[in-house]
């Protein structure tokens, strides 16, 4: 197609250059939504890749308008965001009647040609590339924009300089944009589409890092674990199969498993997969505190009845109640935790040597280390509002109070701001970490302080509580 456009077609004018100024020099590759060109900015004398628009002559008029939005779409939700793993798109121009994204040119290969090429990686280098990923997905889901389909095919990789890029959101939403799907379908790659997607039940940041776990098994071990021989038998993988991530996954089991949690409420956020993921890199090992998510069997049966609407509703009562009755998420602590109950209606796990001394406050010998937990009504503006609140009377709270910082995430859905700073008690310097959620009407706040030459231990004991807190 590139050769027969280089040495000419009719419809096209000059083939090689479009709107006067990017001439397409080699086609680099094509993928659902259109062809990738190698090509030259004459006004800027840079290379640049062109994406080109495909356009099937047997569409209608409005399935031909519905592609281009699409693309238009891709690059104004791009253009908008600012990382350096993700793709820079420097232009959007129309020609021809055909709209062209034009993008900064990354000299390497993806992630799916150097798997094809020199086969599964290893688990450092995968690590290394999760935490990219997740920094930019990050970045794109606090602007609001959702990826869509997370592959290794859209993970560029740079040799030189060793960048992770994210490219092509071809079917990336702005939240609040009308949906270019159609009824009954989905638009993506089935073996890293999360299962809410899959069923149509909803469509979030959580579905992201879904494929991105499939994405980290398919770079320990070749290929995704939802891999089967017909769609029919990857949607049964992805809803209702047992998912058992490849061996080559162990040592970052945690994180897989966290990410690949079927229910979106309970998956691991972006901010705790990074974190967990440093910890690996820097340690050689994932810490033992680390615990796999609740899962809540109820979420697998009711996907099974989106997907398989008619097929018996007691087959899917059987599959959402098991013997009777829907069960509660299961609590368990983790070796070296013992699981205590509050009057105030919550549990969680705390270190087993760490003594009860108020409502919700656990300290350890000595009180190095203290866990709080606080339950209050909620504040003006939220979770985030409130703890920029409390950042901003830092120095007045905490004697030596500095690197604080605030940052907007999300804890099981609900809106929840993250703090960590540094403050001196007594002379010795501590770091605390803490999360804020809003539910139910009520505020939630965990904390735990540190020494500062203690902080991995102490965020381990802060991701237990979190992990394990449950409400009465």
């Amino acid at each position: 197609m590139g050769t027969q456009r280089e040495q000419g077609d009719g419809r096209w004018g000059n083939p090689r250059l479009i709107a006067g100024r990017y001439r397409l020099d080699a086609r680099l590759g094509r993928g659902g939504m259109g062809v990738v060109w190698r090509a030259t900015d004459r006004l800027l004398r840079r290379q640049v890749a062109v994406k080109e628009l495909l356009l099937d002559e047997t569409l209608s008029a409005d399935e031909v308008r519905q592609q281009r939005d699409r693309t238009l779409r891709e690059a104004r939700a791009v253009a908008q965001l600012s990382h350096p793993h993700i793709i820079v798109v420097h232009d959007v121009v129309e020609h021809d009647e055909r709209p062209f994204i034009v993008m900064e040119l990354i000299d390497g290969c993806s992630l799916a040609e150097r798997i094809s090429r020199d086969g599964p990686l290893d688990a450092p280098e995968a690590a290394r590339i999760g935490i990219a990923l997740l920094s930019a997905l990050r970045t794109a889901h606090a602007a609001g924009v959702l990826h869509r389909d997370l592959k290794p095919a859209n993970v560029l990789l740079e040799p030189a300089t060793g960048r992770v890029v994210l490219t092509d959101f071809g079917i990336a939403r702005l939240t609040g944009a009308p949906t270019l799907t159609e009824s009954g379908t989905f638009v993506g790659s089935p073996e890293y589409t999360a299962p809410e997607r899959m069923t149509g039940a909803r469509t979030g940041p959580e579905s992201d890092l879904w494929s991105l776990g499939a994405l980290l098994c398919a770079s320990l071990s070749g290929e995704s674990p939802f891999r089967r021989d017909s769609l029919g038998g990857i949607v049964h993988a992805v809803i209702a199969d047992d998912i058992r991530p490849p061996v080559e996954a162990e040592p970052l089991l945690p994180v897989v498993r966290g990410l690949l949690e079927r229910d979106p409420d309970q998956r691991l956020d972006a901010e705790r997969a990074e974190r967990m993921l440093r910890d690996f890199l820097d340690m050689g090992r994932l810490p033992p505190q680390a615990v796999a998510y609740r899962r809540r069997r109820v979420l697998v049966g009711a996907l099974l009845v989106a997907a398989t609407a008619g097929a018996g509703a007691s087959a899917a009562a059987l599959l959402m109640n098991g013997e009777g009755g829907t069960p509660r998420p299961d609590v368990s602590a983790p070796a070296g935790y013992r699981v205590v109950e509050e009057p105030a209606g919550f549990s969680l796990a705390v270190p087993a040597g760490f003594t009860r001394r108020a409502q919700g406050l656990y300290v350890s010998s000595g009180e190095t280390f203290r866990l709080s937990v606080r339950i209050s009504e909620p504040e003006p503006g939220g979770p985030l509002d409130a703890m920029r609140r409390a950042h901003a009377k830092g120095p007045d709270t905490h004697a030596g109070y500095r690197d604080g910082r605030v940052i907007a995430t999300t804890h099981h859905g609900h809106p929840a701001a993250r703090r960590e700073f540094t403050w001196n008690a007594g002379g010795l310097a501590k770091s605390t970490y803490e999360l804020w959620w809003q539910e139910d009407g009520r505020l939630y706040e965990v904390q735990v302080s540190a020494p500062v030459g203690e902080v991995r231990l102490g965020r381990a004991y802060f991701d237990v509580a979190l992990d394990t807190f449950m409400r009465a």
